[in-house]
């Protein structure tokens, strides 16, 4: 009987200690994830060159959107744009005359024109009709009679082609002269919208609200186009940069919530999950087994879920990352 009592005994204390064996394997929760602040800063620059006229900012500045940050020197770019306007006005004209007649000084010397012929033929009518009475009296020849003809003849063709002239200057120039002066005036048109580009172009300002970061160029160098001249640093454009070891990667998706402490930040950073690594930091040259599995590190990236938490982090200042939200 006591035998029996002691192997229970015995078998109850092997199991809890078998128990708490594997609850000893079982791996723990980590208490945080080691990490970094990241930026992703924003160079600046002109797409055009020009010597740097003027510097609105200098380094460290907090800017808000659309504030000035610099301006490159424009003469040149000036000029063109007045020239391209000048442009543009002539153009303009010439389509605009394109589409009237003549002035009404040149219509008025048609319509005289036309007047005098008018008057031509009524004198060759008159004129035709008296050779032929006097024909009929036997008073002049034949031949009388038809130069009369002729002349009335003549008069009649004079007032139509002075009837035709009158009515084409009251017309404007033919279809095919317009749509070119009209083409001519939108490409005209064209060219000064790229002229007041590039002019625009020459004051950069800040994209979005940030952070002056560093300052490139001082006023009265030279910047060739596209060179930057400003680093701006926005607060949506920092991030926290961890690393998971392998066994605890399946547990964490994107978009799910962490937190972020450093040395005073002060209170803890809500942030979610923004990038998971498709490969390993760190792959061991042999064969994969439990032990080297724990070496293999994958990085992961999250963002502060607030912009006025974001301007708490400072690029390359260590950070503790910890799943889950803020307690």
């Amino acid at each position: 009987m006591h035998n029996l009592l002691f192997k229970r005994h015995l078998v109850g204390a092997l199991a809890l200690a078998l128990l708490a064996g594997l609850s000893a394997c079982q791996p723990k929760p980590p208490t945080a994830w080691a990490g970094y602040a990241e930026a992703e800063p924003l160079y600046l620059a002109a797409p055009v060159a020009g010597r740097l006229a003027e510097m609105a900012v200098q380094a460290g500045d907090q800017v808000q959107a659309n504030q000035l940050l610099f301006a490159l020197e424009g003469s040149l770019e000036r000029a063109a744009d007045a020239e391209a306007q000048a442009r543009v006005g002539s153009a303009r004209a010439q389509a605009a005359n394109a589409d009237k007649g003549r002035r009404p000084p040149e219509l008025a010397i048609n319509q005289a024109q036309v007047a005098q012929a008018r008057s031509q033929l009524a004198l060759a009518q008159a004129n035709l009709r008296r050779q032929q009475e006097l024909l009929a009296q036997n008073f002049v020849a034949r031949a009388a009679v038809e130069d009369a003809q002729l002349q009335l003849a003549q008069a009649q063709a004079r007032l139509g082609e002075l009837l035709a002239a009158l009515q084409t200057a009251h017309l404007p120039a033919r279809e095919d002269e317009r749509q070119s002066a009209r083409a001519l005036a939108q490409a005209a048109e064209d060219a000064r919208a790229q002229s007041q580009w590039r002019l625009a172009q020459t004051r950069q300002t800040a994209p979005q609200a940030g952070r002056i970061e560093d300052v490139l160029y001082r006023p009265g160098e030279w910047v060739a186009a596209g060179q930057p001249v400003l680093v701006l640093l926005p607060p949506s454009h920092r991030k926290a940069r961890f690393f998971v070891p392998e066994a605890q990667l399946g547990g964490l998706a994107l978009q799910q919530a962490v937190t972020l402490q450093c040395d005073g930040c002060g209170a803890p950073i809500p942030a979610r999950i923004t990038f998971i690594a498709a490969q390993a930091e760190y792959t061991p040259p042999v064969i994969y087994s439990n032990a080297q599995r724990a070496k293999l590190m994958f990085m992961l990236e999250a963002r502060p879920d607030k912009a006025e938490d974001a301007l708490r982090l400072h690029p390359g200042q260590p950070l503790d990352v910890k799943p889950g939200p803020t307690p």
